[in-house]
């Protein structure tokens, strides 16, 4: 059998630990009951596992020295209220795995079955790095769950490391791996404008911060169209304004939040400073501004010696309609930490279920299962290459 055929007939398990996993989601950091089917279903294959790893994150190994592959999945889910009909459907009011890392973890536990009993693995280690909290960080310390198991030398002395995450726009069982910077960094800004509210039939008689912001918010969609390299990766979004509560009073303050999304870090500077260049328009026209701008995570920047390898290996499983070269993506990945202590690259995975628009982070996202084999089966081959090249 090939290695796809063997993870093909992990098909059912794969299912159901997806299932499992996704009827009982919990936020990052929070992710005991989780963990516990991780460890126990390694427990279950004979791998050795070490618990509360970041917290609530599992570390196992299968063999041991040098060279090192790190395989990461991530576990936790989204504070959502499912819309979907279905029999796996989550059963935590309110939350939901609407991002795939329930098939994550699934995939993750199948490469952890499917190389612990392989007889003809490469000398060496892979690391089987569950990790929690990809979704959000700890305010006290502003850690993810990926910071954290860095921080924690989850990843000491690996020689490289990779990832996989479902795609559900994009045809299933595709792969597709990005060269260099391949998510953005994600970073929020938080904004007050200050004016002087008054009577709406009087607007002379006080300052309107709505029209205020007017000036900023032009401003602002200008920073990427007017005030940056037009070939740059780069984009500011707003999120949300709000100002008053009647039609006829002209408000003190208007809030707004957004995001400002980059791949270099010099761009990431200028940005910001030219955010809050636009927000101090309002003290131009004789108002005021608060600004808070909170730094996320790094780009991910996929290793291109590993970013081709696992292509080859897609390929090579798949054949070249179904492999290849992807396209930066603006979200943001704390994967991207794991990446800058060692060399390694994340692949996307497609799992379009049907014809209906099911979008990330939506409460009618949902994923083909068919999907996970693939990238069962991409990981174990690519963490195998990996071995051998690096203990050539």
């Amino acid at each position: 059998m090939t290695i796809l055929d063997q993870a093909k007939a992990m098909q059912d398990q794969l299912v159901a630990w997806r299932r499992d996993i996704h009827m009982h989601p919990e936020l990052g950091f929070e992710e005991k009951r989780t963990s516990r089917l991780v460890a126990d279903s390694l427990r279950d294959l004979g791998i050795e596992v070490e618990v509360g790893v970041a917290e609530t994150g599992v570390v196992a190994r299968i063999g041991e020295g040098r060279p090192a592959v790190g395989i990461r999945a991530d576990m936790d889910a989204l504070p959502i209220q499912e819309a979907n009909d279905v029999p796996y459907k989550s059963q935590t009011p309110g939350l939901m795995h609407a991002c795939g890392h329930d098939a994550h973890t699934s995939m993750l536990l199948g490469v952890a079955s499917l190389l612990n009993t392989m007889r003809d693995r490469p000398a060496g280690e892979i690391r089987l790095l569950f990790q929690p909290s990809e979704e959000r960080w700890r305010p006290e310390d502003g850690h993810s769950g990926g910071s954290l198991m860095v921080e924690e030398k989850a990843l000491d002395d690996l020689d490289a490391v990779i990832a996989c995450h479902v795609s559900s726009g994009s045809p299933m069982g595709e792969v597709s791996v990005t060269d260099g910077f391949a998510l953005a960094a994600p970073d929020t800004f938080e904004a007050k404008i200050i004016g002087e509210g008054t009577h709406g039939a009087s607007p002379h008689n006080g300052l309107d911060p709505t029209w205020l912001q007017a000036q900023v918010v032009n401003a602002l969609q200008a920073i990427r169209a007017r005030r940056r390299n037009p070939t740059e990766r780069s984009v500011v979004s707003i999120g949300s304004i709000h100002a008053g509560v009647a039609p006829n009073v002209i408000p003190n303050e208007v809030l707004i939040t957004g995001t400002i999304r980059t791949f270099e870090e010099e761009a990431r500077r200028e940005i910001h400073r030219l955010v809050e260049e636009a927000f101090a328009l309002a003290r131009h026209f004789g108002g005021d501004y608060e600004l808070n701008i909170s730094r996320g995570y790094p780009a991910l920047y996929n290793d291109p010696g590993v970013a081709e390898l696992i292509r080859a290996v897609g390929v090579d499983l798949l054949g070249e309609d179904m492999a290849g070269e992807g396209d930066p993506i603006m979200a943001g990945e704390d994967f991207a930490y794991m990446t800058q202590k060692a060399p390694g690259a994340m692949l996307h995975l497609g799992a379009r279920l049907d014809e209906l628009n099911r979008p990330h982070h939506s409460p009618i996202f949902d994923l083909h299962e068919d999907c996970m084999p693939v990238g069962v089966a991409v990981m174990a081959e690519s963490a195998l290459r990996l071995l051998r090249q690096h203990g050539a």
